[in-house]
């Protein structure tokens, strides 16, 4: 690993001022335009909501072919770096070892990469579909069912995870690989040089604040809907605005003393919690609900997914309202969610290969991902078919009762549900504390461990942001700030991909100049 250079060291533009440690230009400007925002927000509450909603028809409108067309070329980049000898180059130098086992850096991806948003969408989605599914398909027929969870597969499969192996990679290489600090812009040096470290690098890294804290927001948004409409669908309890602001406040206040607590003890800790309440849960659907249906459903709908990946990566010749939708929308909160996910994974990955790293990022959550789809919206597809409850006019009337209403047809329903909210909560903060690390370490100009009062700073923005884009326009609002967010990020993603493979070819030239002895092999993947 090279050491940084003197024009490269961690916080140079960096000053001290009541107990913080900042990057001025950086955190200045993002904290006072969100400051601005959420001002802004509660004063014209009454018109944010037609604001919110007139912004997102037209960015999807607008952009939604730059959209698909950018992540599709994410999943086609990383695979190829990967199974290229660029695939080879191990992160941290060749002679690095993990920091953490596999089982905890798997548990760290899925809690970080999916956590609220499989709990929210994974039985209202394929519900949905199926009553109007892409590719031409009728509604409320067999063959709308198997279309319905290709779509859903799609949606949060090999795309999703290719946009956060895009930047993991690449900040995970230049931070590790190459000395530079664990922020945005190092991943620009080999393209614009000296100017990542000025006013560019400034304006890349305010873009990642951005589109971090949006992206967690919408994610924190949802949670809290899901788990007031817990609250209230097994305790009575109110289902208002009023009463999610609460539960952010609180939740918010849990996923603070995470944060203070730090990664190791804090974060990873509650990662792991996370997966084993998933498991629990997962594990009741499975052995509960209607096993067989779900088993032979999972082959079917990897085959379909797969039959019509094609097509459902296409924009022509589709409904472009459904589009705009829903994959648009996807698409763009992933990539909104990329520089918190991608950062954070790459501080969890030193010691992998890329292609260790790429298999892990990219195949693992996605087949853990495919499974849980297949349990919980195959089951809601179950209980549809066979007329078992009302559950389409449950996600009509309130979409986040959907994972409940699905629950209280199997047994012991009551406790099921309440480790559902837990399973919410749990990952609401998870999704907070790791964000506030990420944020604080790009406001930061990259230190790992900056000071607990930036920590706490952010992660109470972040409830605050949430609580605002609710009480501005609901679930609209909240996918407005991703796809608005998620717009200029994705054009960041795509020059990051051309500065990751000048730096992964630099690294491979340097290798070849090596004496054969130390050159990575096979062996080390």
């Amino acid at each position: 690993m090279r050491e940084p250079d003197s024009e490269h060291r961690v916080g140079q533009d960096n000053i001290q001022f009541w107990g913080l440690d900042v990057h001025h230009p950086v955190f200045f400007v993002s904290a006072g335009l969100i400051v601005l925002f959420v001002a802004l927000t509660l004063v014209f509450q009454q018109n944010a909501a037609n604001v919110f909603n007139a912004i997102k028809t037209f960015m999807t409108g607008t952009f939604g072919w730059f959209f698909m067309l950018a992540v599709n070329v994410f999943v086609l980049f990383v695979l190829v770096v990967a199974f290229s000898p660029l695939g080879k180059i191990r992160l941290g130098g060749r002679d690095a070892t993990p920091d953490f086992s596999y089982g905890a850096w798997f548990a760290m991806l899925f809690s970080a990469g999916m956590g609220i948003g499989i709990m929210f969408w994974s039985v209202a989605e394929p519900v949905f579909h199926y009553k109007s599914p892409p590719l031409g398909a009728s509604g409320a027929t067999p063959e709308a069912a198997q279309v319905a969870m290709a779509a859903t597969l799609f949606h949060w499969g090999l795309h999703a995870w290719a946009v956060y192996a895009v930047v993991g990679l690449a900040l995970a290489f230049f931070a590790f690989n190459r000395g530079l600090p664990l922020t945005i812009r190092s991943a620009f040096e080999p393209l614009f040089g000296q100017a990542a470290w000025g006013w560019l690098g400034h304006i890349i890294d305010t873009l990642a604040v951005f589109a971090t804290l949006f992206g967690l927001a919408t994610s924190l948004g949802l949670g809290v809907q899901q788990a007031n409409a817990g609250l209230h669908f097994l305790f009575g309890t109110p289902d208002t605005i009023a009463v999610q602001v609460v539960l952010i406040m609180l939740i918010t206040g849990i996923a603070t003393m995470s944060v203070v607590a730090g990664l190791e003890s804090g974060v990873k800790r509650l990662s792991q919690l996370n997966m084993v309440l998933a498991a629990l849960l997962l594990l009741f659907v499975l052995s509960l609900g209607p096993t067989g249906f779900i088993l032979k459903g999972l082959g079917q709908y990897t085959s379909a997914y797969l039959q019509n990946l094609p097509q459902l990566s296409s924009w022509f010749g589709r409904d472009s309202g459904w589009l705009s939708s829903w994959t648009v929308f996807y698409w763009a909160w992933w990539i909104a969610w990329s520089p918190f996910v991608g950062m954070f994974i790459a501080r969890i990955s030193r010691g992998r290969t890329v292609r260790q790293f790429v298999i892990g990022v990219l195949l693992v959550p996605t087949l853990i991902t495919f499974v849980w789809m297949a349990a919980f919206g195959g089951s809601a597809l179950h209980q549809i078919l066979n007329g078992v409850g009302d559950l389409s006019g449950a996600v009509n009337a309130n979409v986040a009762t959907a994972m409940f209403v699905m629950l209280q047809q199997l047994p012991l329903s009551q406790l099921a549900s309440f480790v559902g909210i837990i399973l919410v909560i749990v990952f609401f903060v998870t999704s907070s504390d790791s964000g506030s690390l990420v944020i604080d370490s790009i406001t930061a100009g990259g230190k790992l461990e900056a000071p607990v009062p930036q920590r706490v700073f952010w992660a109470i923005t972040e409830g605050i942001v949430a609580a605002v884009l609710l009480l501005g326009g609901g679930l609209a609002a909240l996918q407005t700030a991703s796809i608005t967010t998620g717009l200029p990020f994705a054009i960041v993603l795509c020059l990051m991909c051309v500065g990751l493979l000048k730096g992964l070819r630099q690294e491979r030239r340097e290798y070849a100049q090596q004496p054969t002895a130390d050159l990575p092999t096979e062996a080390a993947d």
